[in-house]
């Protein structure tokens, strides 16, 4: 009878629990399927928690966990007391290559356009000098220039060049290709340093990208040397809720770029 009574109290407190573990997942699938077949674009506004509830037959604290999930995959992102929306697709780029944003965005469909915000020789800055090996006094070529996909900023470029190793730099134009393009193209190579940092940008930088002082941004500063020669230093700037950066590689050290 004791044994009896235990084996029915245990079904009655463990059926609500899986059927509230199913209906989560099925919140979340429902969603994501929304979303795969573009019913919500990004930046759309998802049903609220309370709609979700009538839908699904469910209690609040599952749909939040659903929508907590989704937030922490970075489906979906969620404003206090105004709702959850399509979180804004990121895009990637390869760090175990020279990658061309250019190529990259136009894969995948989308429009590209580069803006060329300035280019000049100048004196280099003293931790520039340093990092491409130039003496006091030298100068360097410098560009600033931002990459936008389908019309929003996704990188802002400060390039500086070593005159040695491209004396033609400061001459181009770059309408019909980029300056990294160019000096893939022109100049060899046989070493590249890739650094990620996570930066919160300045002012200036922030209103180039269009986006919040607020929100943090990632960094990558590449270096490129041909035999022992530094060729250029570039920092890329990206928004982090719009850009990541990351590769895939086989175990026999071939390195392959992907991106989403």
């Amino acid at each position: 009878m004791i044994r009896n009574k235990l084996l029915a109290t245990a079904t009655a407190d463990t059926l609500p629990a899986a059927a509230s573990l199913v209906l989560y997942r099925q919140i979340k699938d429902y969603i994501n399927r929304g979303i795969q077949a573009g019913n919500w674009a990004a930046g759309a506004r998802l049903p609220s928690e309370h709609a979700l509830m009538q839908q699904f037959a469910v209690s609040r604290m599952t749909v939040n966990r659903a929508l907590r999930e989704l937030t922490a995959e970075g489906r979906i992102t969620r404003m206090a007391g105004v709702g959850s929306f399509v979180a804004e697709e990121k895009v990637q780029s390869t760090l175990l290559q020279i990658a061309n944003i250019a190529t990259e965005i136009r894969d995948r469909g989308h429009d590209y356009e580069r803006e060329i915000l300035s280019i000049e020789r100048r004196l280099a800055p003293t931790d520039v000098a340093a990092l491409l090996d130039l003496g006091i006094g030298e100068s360097v070529f410098h560009v600033l220039c931002v990459h936008s996909e389908n019309g929003a900023p996704v990188q802002l470029e400060e390039r500086y060049v070593n005159p040695r190793a491209a004396p033609a730099f400061g001459d181009q134009d770059f309408s019909a290709e980029g300056p990294s393009e160019y000096l893939v193209r022109t100049v060899p190579f046989d070493q590249v340093e890739h650094i990620v940092d996570a930066v919160m940008p300045d002012d200036e930088q922030s209103a180039l990208l269009r986006m919040p002082s607020t929100q943090p941004c990632l960094l990558l500063t590449r270096r490129t040397w041909y035999q022992g020669v530094a060729i250029t230093l570039v920092r890329c700037l990206h928004p982090a809720s719009r850009f990541r950066l990351g590769s895939r590689f086989s175990t026999n050290g071939n390195a392959s770029s992907y991106t989403g």
